[in-house]
């Protein structure tokens, strides 16, 4: 019998304020709990704006600590408290001026199961992310959750293959990318992807967050209907994971590799 996991993504706009955000997002987990999802991520930088289109060091006070700080605390009683998987992305301050651009990941019981920092950082017009952010060193972990093997790929990251496969490498089954991103990445490596952007134009600059959150499955088809372009909008999903089997013994991509070839990739 195929397993089915019930996932869920949340788009939204920036609320004005740290606290109204927060609030906005665990009622999402409520609501995604009361609909069956069993594991939920929200987009890029929850809890606040996408300050990155400026460069203020007035943003610094959004980190926090990764898993000991007030947010991720927060979220853990509330996945514990409804039984759901949540990838929260996160501003981490590892120690004061070390900062990072942070997914941290709890299972379904509210444990802490670790986190990913985003590895690639743009540093273009309206996205000033060297800013505020190292780039990761967590390298590509998956996480053993309750509803199975998840990985997470954050936003700019999306445009590096090497990580997407990584993450299929070490056995992933759903990939979140807090962010958009083309369903090749899905196809290439033979899992789902949820892709998800916030949505709005926020104070601190002009980019327009153009939402159209979605689920993918491996063969580029998506999962319902893609998320508005305009609106916040909670999207869950049901993926059967006996499509990966299915995909998987048709395309063998994964025994066709040749990484003896690759060396000259990994040349700086």
């Amino acid at each position: 019998m195929s397993r089915v996991i019930r996932a869920a993504l949340f788009q939204t706009a920036w609320t004005g304020d740290k606290e109204s955000m927060i609030q906005v997002h665990e009622q999402a987990v409520r609501d995604a709990a009361a609909q069956g999802a069993q594991v939920m991520c929200f987009q890029e930088l929850f809890y606040g704006p996408y300050f990155c289109q400026v460069q203020d060091p007035q943003f610094y006070a959004y980190a926090e600590r990764v898993p000991d700080g007030p947010v991720v605390e927060r979220f853990q009683r509330l996945a514990r408290e409804h039984g759901i998987v949540l990838v929260l992305p996160v501003y981490e301050e590892e120690q004061p001026g070390v900062l990072y651009n942070t997914a941290a990941v709890i299972d379904a019981d509210g444990s802490y199961l670790g986190k990913y920092r985003k590895t690639h950082i743009p540093q273009v017009r309206g996205f000033w992310e060297k800013f505020y952010f190292r780039p990761g060193n967590s390298g590509w972990p998956v996480f053993d959750t309750a509803v199975g093997k998840v990985g997470v790929y954050i936003c700019y990251d999306r445009h590096f293959p090497e990580g997407w496969r990584a993450l299929g490498l070490e056995g992933a089954e759903i990939v979140f990318n807090p962010q958009l991103e083309q369903p090749a990445a899905a196809v290439a490596n033979e899992y789902f992807v949820g892709a998800i952007n916030r949505v709005g134009v926020e104070e601190y600059g002009d980019n327009d967050f153009y939402g159209t959150s979605y689920f993918v499955d491996p063969e580029a088809r998506f999962v319902g209907e893609v998320a508005s372009d305009k609106e916040s909008e909670l999207v869950v999903r049901d993926l059967d994971m006996g499509k990966l089997r299915e995909v998987r013994d048709r395309w063998q991509f994964y025994r066709d590799r040749a990484p003896g070839a690759y060396s000259p990739l990994t040349a700086p």
